[in-house]
């Protein structure tokens, strides 16, 4: 099939290279399956061949859809019915297949009585002249002692960038600031 592929692509004028490239295999890997016979070789690439033995059948995934989906546990996270279910006795699967269960029904949203947390950006504040916004910086100042800082606090005038304050203290604090 790859080959056939890459026969095809050199055909239609790609280059060999190219081609290997796109089918993410070394050209002398195709080059070992052409001399190996018409079949085109052994496939020795890592990855499952087949699909593993544990695999959820379709009868499974839905048995976890319709149990997540099911009123006493409609409002729980797959890290919360999961555990509920063993404790009843009833193993379906783990919280991770639960997981990829859900996000392939389109169910992984949030889940719960409390609405999705919202992240909202801090309010834009804009300059349009000299001393109308400023802002302000901790420097660390070593002292002769060892391990002991001054802090230097500067307040910087956004519009300009000019140092309109500043102060060294021997204690960090917002009381200074």
């Amino acid at each position: 099939m790859i080959l056939s592929l890459v026969d095809e692509a050199v055909r239609s004028g790609a280059r060999h290279q190219k081609a290997c490239e796109v089918v993410e295999l070394p050209a002398r890997t195709l080059q070992r399956w052409r001399e190996q016979g018409p079949e085109g070789g052994d496939d020795r690439r890592k990855g499952a061949k087949t699909p593993p033995a544990n695999k959820l059948s379709e009868a499974e995934r839905a048995k976890v859809v319709e149990v997540a989906t099911s009123a006493p546990m409609r409002d729980l996270s797959p890290r919360q019915i999961v555990p509920r279910l063993a404790d009843q006795g009833d193993y379906l699967c783990s919280e991770s297949t639960m997981y990829r269960v859900l996000e392939e029904h389109g169910l992984k949203a949030h889940r719960g009585p409390v609405k999705a947390r919202t992240n909202k950006r801090p309010k834009a504040r804009v300059a349009t002249g000299p001393n109308q916004l400023l802002c302000w910086d901790i420097t660390y100042l070593p002292a002769a002692v060892r391990g002991k800082f001054y802090y230097l606090y500067v307040f910087l005038d956004v519009w300009s960038r000019k140092i309109v304050g500043w102060g060294v203290n021997e204690q960090e604090s917002d009381d200074f600031a």
